[in-house]
């Protein structure tokens, strides 16, 4: 994959620009949170945000995404802060605000679909992933054809190029969608291959880790497994499913760490990833992990469910699996403070009566870092495992002995 289709990796300095769209009732919390999320992803991609802006609409302009007035106030920062070279903007940009944009703020824009994808480019490890994101990346570019030759009419004058220009669209669109059906039809031999894999590992009980990206999906896989898959405090340190065999108390399974969700993931990677995400699909026992030291963990579980709803609707075993205890903080209320409690204000212990009492799925509160409640963790999963194991093979009953007794 040529190298025109990722960002540079040095330490760039960002503006953030948000909108609160009221057609879709949006507050100005969300849009905050939205941001703050848009500046995780961008230091993950090497870049440091120095200021955010944010404008209320009724719905985004259709030429350059924000009001004129904002976008005015932009390019005077801009002009005051001529190091800053990189303008990210939280949601996708149409290839005529793109255009617009650029030309007014004279500096690179990108768009939160461009971020992201730009993100999983750099951590793509292995053929699958790569032609993955390659498929999304070529996906996405093909529309802004015409942004990306007008750059190049700049340079070379613009004037008289409009017919060669014109050709030259035509010939990058052909050779683009001849790039897609070639991607397309390697992910099909990928996808076979993967599926025979899948059959030879045999009738064993699959449990998969789901969760939005950076919750510790893939530290509870190494604490299970005892292996070391990759884990780290960035989004999306994992794009491949990792399948470990694990055997707890003599019962063995197989266990999938799957790559993280996240608000507003762009349709092109949820297309291209589909494939990844089969490991869920047959899944017997699903594992949700949440980050509960997340102020917004409750958004990210809707996030999930409602992803995990797209991908398989089937009921099947599941566990909320809400991890990181150990960093989790609350803020005491006053007792003469009579306003109503906020999230900020639960305790933990608060928290899991409140999630306990749904009463919906099974709820595990544990930290995989420092090792808290490890132990009830392990029995719950064993029980629903051990279940569905015995059901599968009846006639196993000497996987079950636990002969740690004799040992003492």
């Amino acid at each position: 994959m040529g190298d025109y289709l990722r960002t540079k990796k040095e330490q760039e300095k960002a503006v953030l620009i948000g909108v609160i769209d009221q057609s879709k009732n949006m507050t100005e919390q969300d849009v905050n949170e939205y941001l703050a999320e848009l500046d995780f992803l961008a230091l993950t991609a090497g870049a440091k945000t120095v200021k955010r802006f944010t404008q209320k609409l009724e719905y985004p302009n259709p030429k350059t995404f924000v009001g004129s007035g904002k976008l005015d106030d932009i390019q005077d920062y801009l002009e005051a802060n001529e190091d800053v070279g990189m303008v990210i903007f939280d949601d996708e940009l149409t290839p005529t605000q793109l255009r617009n944009v650029e030309r007014i703020l004279k500096r690179k824009i990108l768009d939160r679909t461009n971020l992201i994808l730009d993100i999983f480019a750099s951590r793509a490890q292995t053929a699958h992933a790569k032609t993955q994101v390659e498929l999304a990346q070529y996906q996405y570019m093909l529309p802004r054809l015409t942004r990306m030759w007008t750059h190049l009419e700049r340079q070379r004058g613009g004037i008289g190029m409009r017919g060669p220009g014109e050709t030259q669209i035509e010939t990058d669109r052909r050779i683009i969608l001849d790039k897609i059906a070639k991607l397309k039809q390697d992910l099909k031999k990928i996808d076979k291959q993967k599926a025979t894999q899948r059959k030879n590992r045999g009738k064993l009980v699959r449990v998969a880790l789901v969760g939005y990206t950076n919750v510790g999906k893939s530290t509870i896989m190494n604490m299970l497994s005892k292996s070391e898959v990759f884990a780290e405090n960035k989004l999306f340190a994992t794009l491949d499913t990792t399948v470990r065999k694990v055997v707890i108390q003599n019962v063995p399974f197989l266990l999938a760490d799957t790559v993280g969700f996240i608000r507003k993931l762009p349709h092109h990677l949820v297309e291209s990833f589909k494939s990844t995400l089969d490991e869920v699909r047959e899944a017997d026992v699903i594992l949700h992990v949440v980050d509960i030291s997340h102020p917004n963990f409750e958004d990210h579980i809707k996030v999930v469910n409602e992803t995990m709803t797209e991908i398989d609707n089937r009921e099947k075993p599941t566990f909320l699996v809400f991890n990181k205890i150990d960093a989790f903080t609350y803020v005491k209320k006053d007792e003469d403070d009579l306003l109503p409690k906020t999230r900020e204000n639960y305790s933990l212990d608060e928290l899991k009566q409140m999630w306990i009492a749904k009463g919906d799925t099974p709820c595990l509160f544990i930290s995989a870092i420092e090792k808290q409640n490890i132990e009830e963790f392990r029995e719950k999963v064993y029980g629903v495992i051990r279940e569905i194991h015995s059901a599968r093979f009846p006639y196993n009953d000497f996987l079950y002995q636990d002969y740690s007794n004799l040992m003492d």
